[in-house]
C-alpha cells in the first residue's frame, strides 16, 4: 500500500510566491520551499512553538528583520539560544499578515531572506 503524502501546511505562502516558481521538498516532517537555488522558508505544523514558517536567514539580519517581524524568534528545536533560522509562529495573532509580508519581501528579492544550502557530501565508495 502506498504511503499517503502529508498535506503542506500554510500553502497560501507558496501561492503568494507562485510567480517565482517555488519548489517544495519534504524535509524532516516539514516542507522546504526553494526559489531558484535558495531555500527561502520551511513550512512546519507540529504541536509546539516551532510550528509556523521558518525564515531562512542569517544571524546578522535578525535585528533588521525584527523591525518587520517583532514576534519572530529563533527556533527552539536545536536547543541553542540563537539560531540563524527564525520562526513566525502559527499561533501568533498576526501570523497570516506576517507570512504575507515575508512573501512580499521574497518577491522583491530581499537579500536578508534565503540561503543556498551547502552541497551534500559525497558518500565514500
Amino acid at each position: 500500500m502506498a504511503k499517503k503524502a502529508k498535506s503542506i501546511p500554510f500553502e497560501f505562502a507558496i501561492e503568494n510566491i507562485f510567480m517565482l516558481r517555488p519548489r517544495v521538498r519534504a524535509m524532516f516532517g516539514a516542507h522546504a520551499v526553494y526559489v531558484g537555488e535558495k531555500l527561502v522558508f520551511i513550512l512546519r505544523d507540529k504541536n509546539d512553538s516551532d510550528s509556523g514558517v521558518w525564515i531562512s536567514t542569517t544571524i546578522e539580519h535578525h535585528e533588521s528583520l525584527r523591525i518587520d517581524f517583532p514576534n519572530m524568534h529563533s527556533i527552539k528545536i536545536f536547543e541553542t539560544p540563537v539560531t540563524a533560522w527564525q520562526v513566525l509562529e502559527k499561533d501568533d495573532d498576526d501570523f497570516e499578515k506576517n507570512v504575507n509580508h515575508l512573501c512580499d519581501l521574497i518577491l522583491k528579492g530581499d537579500k536578508r531572506i534565503g540561503k543556498i544550502p551547502k552541497p551534500k557530501k559525497k558518500k565514500k565508495s
